[in-house]
């Protein structure tokens, strides 16, 4: 009962959040977007490149380990990374790193705001703090986490086709033509939605958390670990259900 109450409590939140006031001002909550995008999206790319780098390499190390027997060709080798890197691989592991920079960091500067009554002084004010603190971090996690996903893939074949070339079995050559002989445009497009289910599951749960967290700094990292360890659960259920459904 305790899951179904917070699963009720945290889409009561996306709705009062996305209830956006007629007073609005566009101005603000587009500056708001664009400073969460930077924050989220672009100083993301470092540790994202990183991960995604060493990924690759070692998918390729196991596809060549895997690929000794003489009778299976090597353009193997990048077909077995371009399948797992666009399809599964690019998305989760950027994914699970943005669990703990991003979502951490959300939970955490919602949370401090709360314990230090600065929501309760913009409802004061008359602002909707809802709307004006979740919307522009969700809608920013929607935005970048697909450029997020580019990246990843991108870096990820690119670390792959280095290890192959230096590989005494396989060139990057032939790493090449093994990833474009099985290459399929879809294969993007699955990549491209499971990074947009992600990125809002991420940064609604964290924003959920955070907005809700209370009894001072102990339940500020309280919130932080909750948002972290539901943002992977989440990322994990809705990895299977993109999987079965557009699989």
């Amino acid at each position: 009962m305790r899951w179904v109450e917070g699963i009720g409590a945290y889409a009561l939140l996306l709705i009062r959040a996305f209830n956006l006031p007629r007073d609005l001002s566009p101005k603000l909550y587009l500056r708001n977007i664009t400073t969460q995008m930077v924050q989220i999206g672009i100083e993301s790319i470092p540790i994202v490149a990183l991960a995604t780098a060493f990924t690759g390499a070692v998918v390729v190390v196991q596809a060549i380990y895997q690929l000794e027997n003489p009778l299976l060709p090597s353009t193997l080798v990048g077909t077995f990374a371009q399948q797992s890197i666009l399809l599964e691989l690019g998305t989760l592991v950027t994914a699970f790193v943005l669990c703990g920079r991003v979502g951490a960091r959300i939970a955490a500067e919602l949370g401090t705001m709360r314990v230090k009554e600065q929501i309760d002084a913009l409802e004061a004010m008359g602002i909707n703090s809802l709307s004006y603190l979740v919307v522009p971090r969700v809608v920013a996690g929607v935005l970048m986490f697909p450029m997020l996903y580019v990246v990843a893939s991108s870096v990820g074949m690119l670390s792959g086709m280095v290890v192959a070339e230096a590989s005494p079995d396989v060139s990057a050559g032939l790493f090449w033509e093994g990833a474009r002989l099985y290459f399929k445009t879809y294969d993007v497009f699955f990549g491209l939605v499971k990074s947009i289910v992600f990125g809002f599951a991420i940064t609604s749960v964290a924003c959920y958390t955070g907005y809700n967290a209370a009894g001072g700094a102990e339940g500020v990292g309280e919130a932080t670990t909750r948002a972290t360890v539901m943002a992977c659960v989440f990322v994990l259920v809705a990895d299977y259900v993109c999987a079965a459904l557009l699989l």
